[in-house]
């Protein structure tokens, strides 16, 4: 199935939020119910969000993920100058044992 197609599907999909299910996908968009699976196999987005019963079988109820809006720029000014990260190393290999520094060793370092 086309890319557009998955826009279609998408758009669907986001406006029912408690899902449809591969037939009634294919139904809305009177597309063929197995190019309506394959394209949902391949949008990253759909994800199964529970399974119902149908005709004695269990049948998907697809949804899509819906990304939130992006954070907003803040209004305010930067600081001038960038916070300074100060770096956390032992003064001598000899406070690392097995991965960690020894707790006597001074945690900002020696200045």
């Amino acid at each position: 199935m086309h890319k557009s197609n998955h826009q279609g599907i998408r758009m669907l999909l986001q406006q029912y939020h408690d899902g449809l299910t591969n037939s009634e996908i294919a139904e809305r968009l009177d597309k063929d119910a197995s190019h309506i699976k394959r394209a949902l196999l391949e949008m990253p987005d759909a994800y199964i969000d529970r399974w119902t019963a149908h005709r004695k079988q269990w049948t998907a109820v697809w949804c899509v993920i819906v990304a939130p809006e992006n954070c907003p720029k803040p209004t305010e000014k930067p600081n001038a100058r960038p916070t300074k990260l100060r770096r956390m190393e032992p003064r001598n290999l000899s406070e690392i044992r097995f991965g960690f520094v020894l707790t006597n060793a001074s945690p900002a370092g020696s200045y």
